[in-house]
């Protein structure tokens, strides 16, 4: 309906961003809100202004069945948008990533912006020059020592607190083991992803994004059985086994040296752990670039922080990143 509006102009049209339908998570009931018929086309600066005219002068009422001017986070308008792809891209993420994208550009971006950006469908891409999927190639995921870096830093989530879930129950606080049980089920979620080289969405998505990853279903069990434990001791066997398969996971792709997949004691204490910081300190020893080699293993964006008024402005995600990596 609206490439022949745009006839004759160099654009492309996809349709990427925020939005569940972009992961292909969205159900009937993602369309009770903020939903309707979209597409974004993407024109040089100068030819804004003229060609959203020209398309919202020339949209039909209605498309399938379904107004073509709805509610949109708080805005009443159609459900094309026009604009241009360095705009939009910086200010998805913070930079244009046909650019370049430097150490700084790849910590700061979160995981479900660099999804938004790299999935979705493009439907044509037609602009002068490097285009949408040429952003998209490059962001497509880390390179080989920021990927190590990012797993270095997610194993060592992993390490700072898998002896809690033991030591809370030890004292009678199941609540508490359960509450940091649940924690460490959500680290090893993410570092699955990782390591099959998938950006983690937000938490609404998550589990959603772990089950349809194959070659999951026993992970997903043995995740499953720690949060529905209510024992320490459960609780501690589902986690060692979920541990043991992405250690596994990562002795397969050869990132790092091959290390021993399974839990052991924690120190002279009856807890048993995988001591993720094995793990992350074999990726770090893997890393060839002094600079990331250098870095303090606290990671990127989503790893240092979890509070979305700061992941999605990208300025403030930038800054933050930033300081805290001296970068």
């Amino acid at each position: 309906m609206v490439a022949p509006l745009v006839s004759g102009v160099p654009h492309s049209a996809a349709l990427v961003g925020p939005g569940s339908e972009v992961l292909e998570f969205d159900t009937a009931r993602s369309a009770d809100h903020d939903w309707g018929p979209r597409v974004l086309l993407f024109v040089a600066p100068s030819r804004v202004a003229e060609v959203e005219a020209k398309v919202v002068a020339g949209l039909p009422e209605r498309f399938s069945g379904f107004p073509t001017v709805f509610g949109y986070h708080g805005q009443v308008r159609p459900g094309v948008t026009v604009t241009d792809l360095g705009s939009w891209l910086e200010g998805e993420l913070g930079f244009d990533p046909r650019a370049g994208v430097s150490l700084l550009d790849w910590l700061s971006a979160p995981w479900q912006r660099l999804a938004e950006v790299t999935r979705g469908e493009v439907f044509h891409d037609g602009l002068e020059g490097a285009g949408l999927e040429a952003a998209r190639r490059a962001l497509s995921w880390y390179p080989e020592d920021v990927w190590r870096y990012v797993l270095a830093c997610q194993w060592r989530r992993i390490g700072q607190e898998e002896p809690f879930p033991g030591r809370c129950g030890e004292v009678g606080d199941e609540l508490g083991s359960a509450v940091v049980g649940a924690r460490l089920a959500r680290e090893v979620m993410r570092l699955a992803l990782l390591l099959r080289r998938r950006y983690p969405p937000y938490a609404k998505w998550l589990g959603s994004a772990l089950v349809r990853m194959p070659g999951s279903a026993e992970l997903a069990t043995s995740l499953g059985a720690a949060l529905a434990a209510r024992t320490w001791r459960q609780r501690e066997e589902g986690l060692a086994a979920a541990y043991g398969r992405v250690a596994a996971w990562q002795n397969r792709l050869v990132l790092a040296e091959r290390l021993d997949e399974g839990v052991r004691a924690f120190y002279d204490r009856p807890f048993r752990v995988i001591d993720g910081d094995r793990f992350a300190g074999a990726l770090m020893a893997s890393v060839t670039d002094p600079v990331i080699k250098g870095l303090p293993v606290t990671g990127c964006v989503d790893q240092m922080s979890d509070s979305t008024d700061l992941l999605v402005v990208p300025g403030r995600a930038r800054a933050m990143t930033a300081a805290v990596l001296g970068l």
